[in-house]
């Protein structure tokens, strides 16, 4: 059985494994309103979905008080968990209307149109990267553990190195907290890495909402491919590839970074997947600044 918690990449995920008669799927939410969504996106049945927030999940009593723990029982027996939990930040209305009255000058002076560094985001309370990206990750991670599941997928992202990035910066109070999205992820890695199970860490670059299957994959290490121009993919792409290491991985672990670019030959996710396993290439975790 295969598990994913499921938003707008992780509802792809689910789609395509619960399609896939090799597996035995099931989603894993935050709430009602979110399984409501995966069964409306899927056409799923409403029992293939849980819900339970990853955050308030406690693992700190014996064995044999396993009844009173709140973990969901439908994940019993699971071999396999593909994690694309992450942190959403929501853009403020007033920023976006002051960045929009700015655009004929931008225009004239060859600026864009729109500067995403004008914009100011915030998240909901308690859905701040710390919490969801780092927290929320390990608690999925812990309650792996405890399953005994074999293999995590963690979709994570590409540009954790720099702690600078411009996504760190996003929802940052005025105190500058709340933020620092990346490096919370990166942590997270770090801590599957440390657990002793076998996993895949995959960065995507900028995720977009195109067709999946026409773009040749481009897989890397170690942010390589953000010296790029293009560094975006598709989210289809993204769960091609969470597929292809659940079936192509062996017992490796390996951590990489992905792409997408215009090609005339155009490979499947399992062959790309599979030819970078080959070349035996993975993250080095110890790059990066000190307590990333």
């Amino acid at each position: 059985m295969n598990t994913t918690t499921a938003g707008r990449t992780g509802s792809l995920v689910f789609s395509l494994l619960d399609k896939d008669p090799r597996f035995d799927v099931v989603g894993l939410v935050r709430s009602e309103k979110s399984a409501k969504k995966l069964v409306d996106k899927t056409n799923c049945l409403l029992e293939e979905v849980v819900v339970c927030d990853v955050t308030q999940m406690e693992f700190n009593k014996a064995e044999d008080e396993r009844d009173s723990h709140p973990w969901p029982y439908a994940l019993d027996n699971t071999e396999a968990m593909v994690i694309c939990t992450s942190a959403t930040p929501q853009i403020s209305k007033l920023s976006l209307i002051k960045s929009m009255l700015k655009i004929p000058t931008n225009i004239l002076t060859g600026n864009k149109a729109i500067n995403f560094r004008d914009l100011k985001f915030k998240y909901k309370a308690g859905q701040y990267p710390e919490k969801v990206d780092y927290i929320g990750q390990r608690k999925q991670i812990d309650l792996a553990k405890k399953l005994g599941i074999k293999h995590i997928v963690l979709v994570s992202s590409m540009g954790v190195l720099d702690p600078k990035n411009f996504l760190n910066e996003i929802g940052k109070d005025k105190d500058g907290n709340y933020g620092d999205i990346l490096i919370w992820k990166r942590k997270a890695e770090k801590y599957l890495c440390l657990s002793g199970l076998q996993y895949t860490i995959i960065h995507p670059g900028g995720l977009v909402d195109t067709k999946p299957s026409t773009m040749e994959l481009v897989l890397d290490v170690d942010d390589t491919l953000m010296k790029r121009e293009k560094k975006s993919i598709s989210r289809g792409d993204v769960a091609n590839l969470c597929v292809a290491a659940l079936t192509e991985s062996g017992d490796r672990s390996v951590s990489f970074d992905c792409v997408g670019q215009e090609g005339e030959s155009i490979k499947s996710a399992e062959e790309t997947f599979s030819s970078f396993l080959s070349t035996g290439k993975t993250a080095d975790y110890t790059l990066g600044p000190k307590g990333m």
